[in-house]
């Protein structure tokens, strides 16, 4: 495989309610600047510099989405923002891209990327997406990517490592022995404890004609789809009939030629607002101030808290710890840090009383 097969996809289609207020449906997370000054997609577009062209990146959104990305990426050509018709999980976004690289360059090797993770750094990341590129092209392999678990997570699926089949560089290439998704504590314990599991990534590497191949064997329905298309059916009416459904429950916990490459930098898929302290240092206050362009936070007798405002606002604390205060647009949000994932009850609870907060 030479660099110039290598393309990449980002999907970029999410609603990230875990944000609330600052990611609302008309900016969700992915364009949010929360990890290094930019929006998370722009971060994720950047992490490929010198390895994958823009004339070779592909954006799959949703359709309300597509100005965003032009703002977030100006470089990206605009015929390499695929709108998805519909919000139907990871595996119809992957057989939609997969479709527009079979057009572009058949026997492609593709790097497939959520876009609103934080990695670093990169030359270690693009160390694995080579290594994983060289087996995806000599192998037919599907690779994913594991994360070495350092706690017990119950949020995230795991990989259980299989033998190791070779060694790309430096880096080892396993066998995949199972898949389970989000385990009770108890469970999450052992695998952590087993050095054996590993969290799964949601990062995938493969040539283009082997997730094809994958997706016709073991998601027939979204294969079929994406046939009628070609035989000239509107994706309009198509897509929103696909099953919902993730690329890993779809294929990957099907298929046999799945192989996993461990990492070891840091990574983040900055699943809720309690993540950030994680990301970013403490202000002399021993705080976690998340502010874009004039935003300010003063803060009297307080520690561990997140602050998250953009703009000309200013948050100002005084004699209270461990909460995560956002200002965003028309709503303010304060809760604990360890409630930080319950925001998602807030968002369910405007959403039945209408989407003027959403």
């Amino acid at each position: 495989m030479t660099r110039p097969e290598l393309y990449a996809v980002v999907m970029a289609g999410g609603s990230g309610t875990r944000f609330w207020p600052a990611s609302r449906r008309a900016r969700p997370k992915q364009f949010l600047p929360v990890w290094g000054g930019r929006p998370m997609i722009a971060e994720t577009c950047a992490r490929l510099a010198g390895l994958v062209p823009w004339e070779r990146i592909l954006v799959v959104t949703a359709e309300s989405q597509t100005e965003l990305v032009r703002a977030a990426l100006p470089e990206l050509p605009r015929a390499n923002i695929l709108a998805e018709p519909a919000a139907r999980n990871t595996a119809p976004c992957v057989a939609f891209a997969a479709e527009e690289v079979a057009k572009r360059a058949r026997d492609a090797v593709q790097v497939v990327l959520p876009s609103d993770h934080v990695i670093h750094p990169t030359s270690a990341f693009q160390a694995t997406l080579v290594a994983a590129a060289e087996e995806a092209a000599a192998a037919d392999a599907l690779v994913i990517f594991g994360v070495k678990p350092d706690h017990p997570a119950t949020g995230y699926g795991y990989i259980e490592a299989g033998a190791q089949t070779e060694k790309r560089g430096a880096i080892p290439v396993h066998a995949v022995a199972r898949f389970v998704e989000k385990p009770p504590r108890a469970r999450a314990e052992e695998f952590l404890a087993s050095g054996r599991h590993f969290w799964n990534s949601g990062m995938f590497v493969w040539r283009t004609s082997a997730i094809q191949a994958a997706l016709r064997a073991h998601a027939p329905q979204i294969a079929q789809g994406f046939a009628r298309v070609r035989a000239g059916e509107a994706l309009a009416r198509v897509y929103p009939e696909l099953p919902s459904v993730a690329i890993d429950v779809a294929v990957l916990e099907k298929a046999a030629n799945v192989r996993m490459l461990p990492i070891d930098y840091s990574w983040s898929d900055v699943g809720s607002w309690a993540a950030l302290p994680e990301l970013h240092p403490r202000d002399p206050d021993g705080n976690f101030p998340v502010l874009a362009q004039d935003a300010r936070l003063i803060a009297e007798d307080s520690s561990g808290c997140l602050a998250y405002a953009e703009g000309d606002e200013i948050i100002a604390l005084v004699g209270v710890k461990d909460l995560v205060v956002v200002r965003a647009g028309n709503a303010t949000l304060v809760c604990p840090r360890e409630r930080a994932q319950d925001v998602k009850r807030i968002v369910e609870r405007l959403a039945r009383d209408g989407e003027r907060y959403l």
